[in-house]
């Protein structure tokens, strides 16, 4: 793999810049290997929390013209449950980062600890999701919460720490500067966006949490802006999320300020390919325009 694709971000090294979502095959060590293996330069597992949840019943994925609208309810066996997998994943040569959350400060904290000690090379704080009560969006859309659960997290283990956050919020900078002035070594932006859908003829919302999360295509306006925004107001690396498809969407992230993306929505409609021709196409837009490194271009239309 070319060398102008290397990038550090919060001491994690990584062989390209594309990394894989959480809630996309983050499910197990055989999953995330299998998204290695198609050429991420890191991944991102399933959210998890201190003990077992079944999630929303069914229908909780659907289709719609722009992207997919979820709501999963963050189902998950547990972190405990998961150390298995952790190690597993550990051993894929590729930096691992274990998506957490928790209904607290504390308990963020003690999933944490729990997802180090199994061996997360970093932790990715869901504090964004739009579809659960007293977590995710709701701890994203306090800049005081955030702060408290990045505190609380970044006192109790030794590992980087990055924040997902929210764009369902009046000021995302807001909250990220909060993020990162309670100790965040990266901002994740942005998680999916509060949405639904309704079927006329039943005349019924289709999920069965009625609301959801909106990913894909539709949403990467959103994300460029936000990632955009916060580079400009703080002094630490963004990875941007929200609706990469290609190679030029990755690249367009990346002159708005984003050291990395990463991919999750696109897997469903593309597949694992998708990593390879991600990266392919980031490396020849560097050859061709003359850049050495993917840090060359990261903010350079952020610049005054």
């Amino acid at each position: 793999m070319s060398s102008r694709l290397a990038v550090e971000i919060a001491g994690l090294k990584l062989g390209n810049p594309v990394m894989l979502a959480s809630g996309i095959l983050g499910s197990s060590g055989m999953t995330l290997k299998r998204v290695v293996d198609a050429g991420a330069g890191a991944v991102v597992t399933k959210s998890l929390g201190l003990e077992p949840r079944e999630g929303y019943p069914n229908p909780t994925l659907v289709q719609v013209e722009c992207g997919l609208l979820n709501a999963m309810g963050l189902p998950n066996p547990g972190v405990h449950c998961f150390g298995e997998e952790i190690m597993e994943a550990k051993e894929l040569g590729v930096p691992m980062i274990v998506s957490i959350y928790g209904f607290s400060s504390g308990e963020f904290a003690d999933v944490a600890e729990i997802a180090v000690d199994a061996g997360a090379n970093a932790l990715e704080l869901n504090v964004s999701c739009p579809h659960v009560e007293k977590t995710g969006a709701e701890v994203g859309q306090s800049k005081e919460l955030v702060a408290e659960v990045v505190n609380k997290v970044k006192n109790s283990v030794n590992k980087p720490i990055f924040v997902k956050l929210t764009p369902n919020v009046a000021d995302i900078v807001e909250v990220a500067e909060a993020a990162v002035e309670a100790g965040a070594d990266a901002i994740t932006a942005i998680n999916t966006v509060r949405a639904m859908t309704i079927d006329v003829e039943t005349k019924t919302p289709i999920l069965a949490n009625k609301i959801g999360g909106l990913s894909g295509p539709a949403i990467k306006p959103i994300a460029v802006r936000c990632v955009y925004e916060i580079r400009r107001s703080v002094d630490v690396p963004v990875i941007g999320c929200g609706g990469i498809s290609t190679w030029r969407d990755a690249v367009e992230f990346m002159l708005a300020g984003a050291s990395a993306v990463q991919i999750g929505t696109a897997i469903a409609f593309s597949g694992l390919g998708v990593f390879k021709s991600v990266t392919e196409g980031i490396d020849a837009y560097l050859k061709e325009k003359g850049f050495r490194s993917v840090g060359e271009i990261v903010g350079l239309s952020n610049r005054d």
